[in-house]
């Protein structure tokens, strides 16, 4: 097949919108398909009496991931959208009452754990910490980001590369370690240890499950910084929108793919409500195992599902609107639980939601004013949990957890008054995430980075079962948080790309 070939890309989240952009401008014809009347997936925006809400992900890093993108069609992304530069980064509250920033510049961040916690090197170890940070974010860059993996030996050519430089590489991954043990292992006050697991929670995993290359995000948000854009992180989505229809790509919401339509393991095109939709190539936004599942199905769909794949943490958010900001909250914030063993046991292992959660805060008005009426808040609250078990009944279970997240903002918070403060609440819980966003089991993160080994390995993003099928989002390679998922996006468009240019011929293997 030639250049002009044409792809469908299957939900419209920010994986799905980077991959249709990337195809488009490289020549293909795109459609892109999703089942919800808006585009853009969790980058949704929610308005209500005077207040704007992001709905989904809030925290933008590794800016260059999208400047990629955009460079495709020689176009700038800050044409497209105005972003600001945070810092400092997250401030964190603890239950013991302390406090403490998170700022960007690492010396003078060392100097600030000195001071929090005297006399015993925090700031030395600080430092060595994010130097084991920046090699693996280096080891990242050349073995798993940028180009479509599965697993070790999609990274590493065994043939070409085992020279010493490789093998130094692989071992310097720690494979005998987790983020929580090698975090540990250099600043050893319990508070500030807490605050540097929670790099691990873009990918919504356990630092004690989840493995030490994954410590690589410290580095890559030091050094390259937290930035929020103008508009919310739904200015990404239609910054993206506005990029993929220029290049000429047809933008379908409210019209849901129903199956896939596969001939002797090739993909043949697409059915919707509408009928049956030819296609040289698929790109599958839709989480990984339930394209599988839903999409593929039949043998090579029941056979995926024997992997079993073990979904990330969900989440309930609350979407408060504030008469009046909290003049001593950042941007974002970060509510500690009192025990982090506790609660992602409980989160992980266990099942059910932490009885002492954290939770995480969005408060813009300070960088925005246009989220919220003058002198008010869009206070947007996220509190992890276990993704979907079959007793968990959210219409149920929502009305105490709201209570027990009130109750944490208010002891280690600081918002004794937050219930007097609030004009306007929504939410969202596990079961709304499954349901609006075809996640498996309302994970929002995708699939969990556990396993000290293959943890840092998700679904591949060329399928190995269907030749013509991709895959792109938190649920495939590199994985979930909002660089990796528009990376998972590039990636899926250009391996797409060079097969059908004809520069790889596609080997299609049974599944495992």
């Amino acid at each position: 097949m030639s250049q002009g070939s044409s792809v469908a890309v299957v939900g419209s989240g920010l994986g799905g919108l980077a991959s249709a952009c990337v195809a488009a401008a490289r020549g293909h014809r795109v459609t892109v398909y999703d089942k919800n009347d808006w585009m853009g997936g969790k980058a949704a925006v929610l308005h209500e009496g005077g207040f704007r809400f992001d709905m989904g992900p809030t925290i933008l890093t590794v800016p260059r991931v999208l400047e990629r993108i955009f460079a495709e069609a020689g176009r700038s992304v800050h044409d497209y959208m105005d972003l600001r530069r945070l810092d400092p980064q997250w401030r964190c509250f603890f239950d013991d009452g302390s406090r403490i920033d998170l700022i960007e510049d690492v010396d003078a961040m060392a100097a600030t754990m000195d001071r929090f916690a005297p006399g015993q090197g925090i700031g030395d170890g600080y430092k060595r910490f994010i130097a084991i940070s920046e090699h693996l974010h280096g080891v990242s860059e050349r073995f798993f980001f940028w180009k479509a993996v599965q697993d070790l030996f999609d990274t590493i050519d065994l043939r070409a590369n085992m020279n010493p430089g490789t093998l130094r590489d692989v071992l310097s991954l720690r494979m005998h370690a987790t983020v929580a043990s090698t975090i540990r292992g250099k600043v050893k006050d319990a508070r500030l240890a807490q605050m540097l697991d929670h790099f691990v929670q873009y990918v919504g995993s356990s630092p004690y499950g989840a493995p030490a290359v994954l410590c690589a995000i410290a580095h890559m948000q030091t050094a390259e910084g937290v930035w929020y854009p103008m508009g919310g992180t739904r200015a990404v989505a239609e910054g993206l929108m506005r990029l993929a229809t220029e290049l000429g790509a047809t933008l379908k919401p409210a019209d849901e793919v129903l199956g896939l339509d596969i001939a002797d393991g090739q993909l043949r095109g697409l059915r919707t409500r509408d009928g049956t939709s030819a296609y040289d190539a698929v790109i599958s936004n839709m989480d990984s195992v339930r394209t599988y599942r839903e999409l593929v199905g039949g043998e090579v769909g029941k056979a995926y599902e024997k992997k079993n794949f073990e979904p990330a943490c969900s989440g309930v958010v609350l979407y408060l609107g504030l008469n009046k900001r909290y003049d001593h909250l950042a941007h974002h914030d970060f509510v500690f639980s009192r025990d982090p063993e506790e609660e992602f046991d409980f989160i992980y292992r266990k099942g059910e939601p932490a009885p002492d959660p954290t939770a995480y805060l969005a408060a813009p008005s300070s960088t925005d004013p246009s989220v919220a009426p003058e002198g008010g808040e869009a206070l947007y609250v996220l509190v992890h949990t276990p993704y979907l078990r079959p007793h968990h009944d959210w219409s149920k279970m929502f009305p105490a957890y709201r209570r027990t997240i009130l109750e944490k903002l208010k002891r280690t918070g600081g918002m004794p008054d937050i219930e007097e403060r609030i004009v306007v609440e929504r939410h969202l819980t596990p079961q709304d995430i499954h349901d609006r966003y075809k996640v498996l089991n309302g994970a929002i993160y995708g699939l969990a980075s556990h396993g000290r080994m293959m943890g840092a390995f998700k679904p591949g993003n060329r399928s190995r079962e269907v030749r013509g099928l991709y895959l792109a989002g938190g649920a495939a390679h590199p994985g979930p948080g909002m660089p990796m998922v528009m990376m998972s996006g590039w990636i899926a468009a250009d391996a797409l790309d060079q097969d059908l240019r004809g520069s790889r011929e596609p080997e299609l293997r049974k599944s495992a």
